[in-house]
């Protein structure tokens, strides 16, 4: 009895018929077996044939009109089943790891590397590959299920999808080293009214963008418009040679270490912003889960 011959069997079996199980059947007619054999009807019935030598008992009743499962067929489907859902199994217990698809983007700084290494201690047999998209993208993707998860930052998220907290990532000024400002341990919001502000276009991050023009209103004033790079690096290497200021978060100004940027941190209460690991809406698989308790290592 080979495995082979249990597949025909099944296929055959849910069809009723050895031709659609053979061939396939348009869309609108198919069941679950249509597509599964494509091979010629002729080879399928050879092998159901020699399935039932084996036995010595008929599995299918076949009359002109229509194909019927016998008493022996039906007790067979069952076994038939279970028997390549185990196969089906065994060799995906054997089969080479599949990678993490992992969303990500500029800002996790620290916080993404802590992540990884945790990670790779809970599952060194996965692979991670990181995909760096915008928010919106990386959103769709996960939907789409062309990513398992994403890393995300006070968003909404679509249909199918769900976020699920992480941590708070508080923001820090950037500024020239030379400014007199860069010598402060702490700065207010307010001490920052006479410089130009370099923020990226709100396309690129609106949930940024609203909160800190939102929260320099809030302290008494309007920025003054700066000019940004299409980068952070190139926003940076502006900073430090003319007057501007920028923010980026403070796990990332670890990495950005430079001799001509200062990073300073706000006095309380600074400005944060929630991050979000988005996963689909039906419930994490084996690896989302070690993900989940990598980040939850990583924040301990």
């Amino acid at each position: 009895m080979e495995l082979r011959q249990l597949s025909y069997f099944v296929a055959v079996a849910e069809e009723l018929h050895f031709g659609r199980a053979a061939m396939g059947v348009p869309p609108r007619e198919r069941s679950r077996a249509w597509g599964r054999l494509h091979i010629v009807q002729s080879a399928v019935s050879q092998q159901i044939q020699r399935l039932e030598r084996e036995p010595g008992a008929e599995l299918f009743d076949r009359s002109p009109r229509r194909v019927r499962l016998t008493g022996a067929g039906e007790r067979l489907l069952p076994e038939a089943r279970a028997v390549l859902a185990a196969a089906e199994k065994a060799r995906a217990a054997v089969a080479a790891p599949t990678g993490l698809r992992l969303g990500t983007s500029t800002g996790l700084g620290a916080h993404l590397d802590r992540v990884l290494a945790a990670f790779a201690e809970r599952t060194p047999e996965v692979r991670v590959d990181l995909v760096s998209l915008p928010a919106g993208e990386r959103l769709a993707r996960v939907a789409a299920g062309r990513l398992d998860a994403a890393f995300v930052r006070s968003v909404e998220p679509p249909a199918g999808v769900r976020v699920v907290p992480l941590w708070s990532d508080p923001l820090v000024a950037a500024l020239p080293a030379t400014h007199p400002l860069a010598r402060q341990h702490e700065i207010d919001l307010a001490d920052l009214a006479g410089l130009p502000l370099a923020l990226t276009a709100r396309r690129n991050n609106p949930a940024l963008v609203d909160l800190v023009l939102g929260a320099c209103h809030q302290a008494g004033f309007e920025p003054v418009p700066g000019r940004a790079g299409d980068t952070l690096h190139d926003t940076l290497a502006t900073i430090g040679a003319r007057p501007l200021w920028t923010v980026v978060f403070a796990s990332h100004a670890r990495v950005l270490a430079t001799p001509r940027v200062a990073y300073v941190p706000f006095r309380a209460p600074g400005l944060a912003l929630a991050t979000g690991l988005a996963v689909p809406a039906e419930g994490p698989s084996p690896r989302l889960e070690n993900l989940l308790l990598a980040c939850g290592d990583h924040e301990s």
